[in-house]
C-alpha cells in the first residue's frame, strides 16, 4: 500500500511540474498617439523566431503589421507553439490588457506581436524572449517596420478606425524596404497626396521606441 501511495504521490508531483509553468503577460502602450491591434501572445520553441532584422518578413508577419489580422501568423507558428492566445480589442493609448498563458520544458520563450494603427506597416514585438523561472521580468518593446509597404502615412493605405484604408498592399520593390528594421516613427508629409487623400502627421502619430512595456510574471 506505502509502495502505491508512494508511486502516485510521485506521479503526481510530475504531473504539477509538467503543468506548473503558467503566466500572467501584461501589455501597456506607451505611445502618445498609436492604438495596438489584437495582441497576439504566443509560447513557443526556442529555435523559432517571429522575424529577423534585416532579413524580409515572412508572408504572415507582413499581413499582420499591414491588416493587424494575427491569423496567418498563428498558422505559421503551429508547430513550434505551446500555448497560443489573442487579446481582443485594440489597446489605445495609456492602456494595459493581461493574459494568462502556459509555457512547458522546450517551448519556454513567448513572443508578442500587434500592428500599429495608424501606420503602413509598423507592428509592435517581443521576439523570442526566455521566460522566467521565478518572478517576473519586463521588457520595453520596440516598434518594427515590416518593410513590406511604403510608408506614405496616407489614409487610403491605412486601415482602421481612424482611417478605414487597405488593409493590405501589393509588393512594390521600387518603395518597399524589404526588410524587417526598426520603426523610424512618422515624418511631415504634407497635408494631402496629389489625389486629396489625408496624410497623417507626425504632431500626433509619432513615436520613439520603446512603444509598450511587456511584463511577464510567473504565477504557477
Amino acid at each position: 500500500m506505502l509502495k502505491h501511495s508512494l508511486f502516485g504521490f510521485i506521479m503526481l508531483v510530475g504531473t504539477q511540474l509538467v503543468f506548473a509553468d503558467r503566466y500572467e503577460v501584461t501589455i501597456t502602450n506607451i505611445t502618445a498617439g498609436q492604438t495596438f491591434t489584437p495582441q497576439l501572445v504566443v509560447t513557443h520553441k526556442r529555435n523559432k523566431h517571429l522575424f529577423y532584422l534585416g532579413k524580409p518578413a515572412s508572408s504572415a508577419l507582413a499581413t499582420l503589421a499591414e491588416s493587424g489580422n494575427p491569423g496567418p501568423l498563428i498558422e505559421a507558428l503551429d508547430h513550434a507553439a505551446h500555448d497560443t492566445q489573442v487579446i481582443p480589442g485594440l489597446l489605445a493609448p495609456g492602456e494595459s490588457a493581461t493574459v494568462t498563458i502556459d509555457g512547458k520544458h522546450k517551448k519556454n520563450v513567448l513572443s508578442v506581436a500587434a500592428m500599429l494603427i495608424p501606420t503602413n506597416d509598423t507592428f509592435v514585438a517581443v521576439n523570442a524572449v526566455s521566460l522566467p523561472r521565478k518572478g517576473s521580468i519586463t521588457i520595453m518593446a520596440s516598434a518594427y517596420d515590416a518593410g513590406s509597404e511604403y510608408n506614405d502615412q496616407n489614409c487610403l493605405h491605412i486601415p482602421g478606425p481612424r482611417c478605414g484604408g487597405a488593409a493590405l498592399s501589393d509588393p512594390n520593390p521600387d518603395t518597399d524596404e524589404g526588410f524587417v528594421h526598426i520603426g523610424n516613427g512618422f515624418h511631415d508629409l504634407g497635408e494631402y497626396d496629389d489625389a486629396g487623400n489625408k496624410i497623417l502627421k507626425p504632431q500626433t502619430y509619432d513615436w520613439r521606441n520603446s512603444v509598450a512595456k511587456v511584463t511577464i510574471k510567473r504565477v504557477h
